[in-house]
């Protein structure tokens, strides 16, 4: 079957971008220019991983969708701590989660919400499934909060972090299992007819609609990607603490903003994408639920997967100024979505909200 040339393109983009981070590597060049290079195929990487899971979901139905992208769209993401965590750098993988939570609930709705807003006015949509995921990123942050709030209030739990925060993690991924009947069912509002991908369902009238991809040109996408971010994701770590400390940026604030950002920057731009076409509903599901999953599925296999590389186990004791940043955002997010409606004005408010935050990690 063939494919439409800028599917070609995207893989030519990817497959150089790749190889380029990895002779940058070997050839031992300036550090700073192969972080760039890691970071540019690494987004790219990531976008190669959601446009294959859609493929892959498309055949599954809507909430298989979800499932299967938030099981594999955060695969760059979980390499590049992975890493991080076995290089022993433990506040960036914490800042770096952090990060991927408030460049969803801030930054990409944000974005979302004004491009919107400025293009249609007024926005409406079903608040049932973005109030549920909601309640949920409430109680996830909830459960990162309570090891950090034991160890500054100095509770008989503080020489048990580690064990705390094991068990939080535990909890959360049962709390992600328990959701995931919910994600399979997918909110009616926000459905798709069986056997139609996103990418279907968002065209417009009078756009060309595109066949799928082969079923097994999606699996060879998936898995060429996932092996190709693991080894961007070590040439990118490796690169990182030299590139920090030549551009004087703080390990803190590279992993609240460019880590996170490098990770899933590309697929998410999807949300703001499905928002400029007045699909407020699918737009704010896409975002959530990206968040969501950092926080009950992906932070948990970190913490777990640290007790077995680096020298250090994760724990979720986070710097304070993290707590209140992560609370906040949590929050603010949750009071935009619950009445079904945004106005680009929020949008501003969230992006305002964003700029502040990591303005406050600039300097460490």
């Amino acid at each position: 079957m063939a494919l439409r040339r800028g599917v070609l393109v995207a893989f030519v983009l990817t497959a150089a971008a790749t190889l380029l981070a990895g002779a940058l590597t070997y050839a031992h060049a300036g550090a700073v220019l192969t972080f760039v290079a890691s970071a540019v195929a690494l987004s790219l990487l990531a976008m190669q991983v959601g446009h294959a899971t859609d493929q892959l979901g498309s055949r599954l139905g809507p909430g298989a969708t979800g499932v299967l992208q938030g099981a594999f769209g955060n695969l760059p993401e979980l390499f590049v701590c992975i890493f991080s965590l076995r290089a022993g750098l433990v506040t960036l993988v914490q800042s770096a989660i952090v990060g991927a939570i408030l460049a969803n609930l801030l930054l990409v709705l944000g974005l979302a919400i004004l491009v919107g807003g400025v293009r249609h006015g007024t926005q409406r949509f079903a608040s049932e499934s973005p109030r549920m995921v909601a309640t949920l990123m409430l109680l996830a942050v909830a459960a990162l909060m309570f090891p950090t709030l034991a160890h500054e209030l100095h509770t008989p739990a503080e020489p048990h972090e580690t064990t705390l925060s094991a068990a939080c993690a535990i909890a959360l991924l049962l709390v992600f299992l328990a959701s995931l009947p919910f994600s399979l069912r997918a909110d009616p509002a926000v459905a798709q007819p069986a056997g139609r991908g996103v990418s279907e369902c968002e065209a417009e009238p009078g756009e060309e609609r595109h066949a799928p991809w082969p079923l097994g040109l999606a699996i060879a996408v998936l898995a060429a990607a996932g092996v190709g971010a693991a080894f961007v994701s070590e040439w990118f770590v490796g690169a990182l603490e030299p590139t920090t400390k030549a551009l004087g940026l703080s390990e803190a604030f590279t992993g609240l903003v460019i880590v996170a950002i490098a990770g899933n920057a590309v697929e998410n731009v999807v949300g703001i994408q499905l928002a400029a076409k007045n699909k407020p509903d699918y737009a704010m599901s896409v975002i959530l639920n990206s968040s969501l999953q950092v926080a009950l599925a992906v932070t948990p296999v970190l913490v777990l997967i640290s007790f077995f590389v680096g020298p250090t186990p994760l724990t979720l004791v986070l710097p304070p100024l993290l707590v209140a940043a992560l609370a906040l955002s949590g929050v603010v997010s949750a009071m935009i979505v619950f009445d079904g409606e945004s106005i680009w004005l929020e949008g501003v408010a969230l992006l305002g909200l964003y700029v502040i935050i990591a303005a406050s990690f600039w300097w460490g």
